[in-house]
């Protein structure tokens, strides 16, 4: 007789989640009861670690970091972590509160909870994602397994190219921050009535940010950096795609990303009653839209385009191997994505603290993000531009390569660093 092959946390896991998916979806209106002991189960426990470490990431309030843990034993947090949930005495610690500089020089708060609570947050989101994604709809593309940023270019893409000349571009002002706390735990409870975890997401809401030593609480918005918030948030805003898809979608079609959405609409009067129809749920949500940023755009022409998820789309002549004129849209990388890719470039090359690193090492460094922006902002249309930070690259390579070397003018070593950078097998966005 075969003895029964052991099966990885992972693949428990995927059981579990496959039985929860199911069950969500034989039953649209059924409500999960017994999933708190799920939570601090050894595989899900050991799953929501591996994730949280492959994510790496700093420390939270209490200082402790992944690398700690790992010194001190795995299987001992684990343990701890497994104990606390068990005996109901688990309390969440404020987030610790980061700011990222932005480039108008405004700063992005980013809330940094304890690794302890990662993973807490992530072997609850194992457990109650499956059951939200029977829920979520074909127009939401953002913070959902098997689903991307590239598949929402795609279907805005098409929806342009199906007579959509009219883009109504939404931002949702201070979305995170501006979530109704009660609102959202009533959405989570159509789905869950397990108190215990119930309870859990109400105590990571109310945890608190830690910032200058003091605590501040809100009964607003989601913990940003938070390993559950993008689920919670997709949870929230499900209700916008259920009231779009009831009454909105004859106007035009919706693609959302997280708090970023488009509506392709065929005319102008649809795009603005879209409007108004957006600003209606928003309201219910009790959700703002930024006056300035929220838009309607006239593609037809070419002459205008918009800006989502890093791309620019623009509707523009092409001509059929018959010489017959039509209009396509096009998407190339934004002007604010080359700045970005040019400003990690030279962070990484310019100080002169990296010139004593290895031509070698940079490639190594590099190397892992040009091949991300080149799966991500290649196509056909991008090709310009990438030829020309491909150029920048290779320019801020010769400028390190003469300050190593101490020469005086950089244009002189090009040769010479496009020799080294093949050697090396630098990669090309081209």
């Amino acid at each position: 007789m075969n003895a029964k092959r052991l099966t990885t946390p992972k693949e428990k896991v995927q059981q579990l989640q496959r039985k929860l998916c199911h069950a969500a979806k034989e039953n649209k209106k059924r409500k999960f009861h017994a999933l708190y002991d799920k939570v601090y189960r050894e595989d899900i426990l050991l799953e929501a670690w591996r994730r949280v470490r492959a994510n790496k990431g700093s420390a939270g309030v209490d200082a402790i970091t992944i690398a700690e843990i790992e010194r001190q034993g795995e299987v001992e947090f684990l343990q701890e972590c497994q104990q606390v949930l068990r005996e109901g005495n688990y309390q969440p610690q404020p987030v610790r509160r980061h700011y990222i500089p932005k480039k108008d020089g405004k700063q992005r708060p980013l809330g940094i909870p304890t690794v302890r609570d990662r993973v807490i947050q992530m072997a609850t989101k194992l457990v109650i994602e499956p059951i939200f994604e029977m829920d979520f709809q074909e127009v939401s593309f953002g913070f959902r397994p098997k689903r991307s940023a590239k598949q929402a270019l795609d279907r805005i893409r098409k929806a342009c190219n199906r007579k959509g000349n009219w883009v109504l571009d939404v931002d949702i002002q201070g979305y995170f921050d501006n979530i109704n706390q009660e609102k959202l735990m009533k959405l989570v409870e159509m789905r869950i009535n397990d108190r215990r975890v119930l309870k859990l997401i109400r105590k990571w809401l109310s945890a608190g940010v830690m910032e200058e030593g003091s605590i501040r609480r809100s009964d607003l918005g989601t913990p940003q950096g938070g390993v559950i918030s993008p689920l919670l948030a997709n949870i929230y805003l499900n209700y916008f795609d259920l009231v779009w898809k009831k009454h909105g979608n004859g106007l035009g079609e919706l693609t959302r990303y997280a708090d970023d959405l488009v509506i392709v609409c065929k005319t102008k009067k649809d795009a603005e009653q879209a409007y108004k129809l957006v600003q209606t749920i928003m309201e219910r949500l009790e959700l703002t839209l930024h006056p300035t940023k929220t838009r309607i755009v006239g593609i037809w022409t070419g002459d205008e385009g918009f800006d989502f998820l890093g791309m620019h789309h623009r509707k523009t002549k092409a001509e059929t191997s018959q010489g017959k004129v039509y209009f396509t849209t096009q998407q190339w990388l934004t002007k604010k994505a080359e700045e970005r890719i040019r400003e990690v470039v030279k962070e990484r090359l310019a100080p002169p603290r990296m010139r004593v690193r290895s031509f070698q090492e940079h490639v190594e460094w590099l190397n892992p993000k040009i091949q991300g922006w080149r799966n991500y902002y290649y196509t056909n249309y991008s090709q310009k531009r990438l030829a020309k930070l491909d150029w920048y690259i290779l320019q801020r390579f010769a400028r390190w390569y003469a300050k190593k070397r101490q020469r005086r003018r950089w244009i002189g070593t090009l040769n010479e660093v496009k020799f080294i950078a093949k050697q090396c097998g630098l990669k090309t966005l081209l």
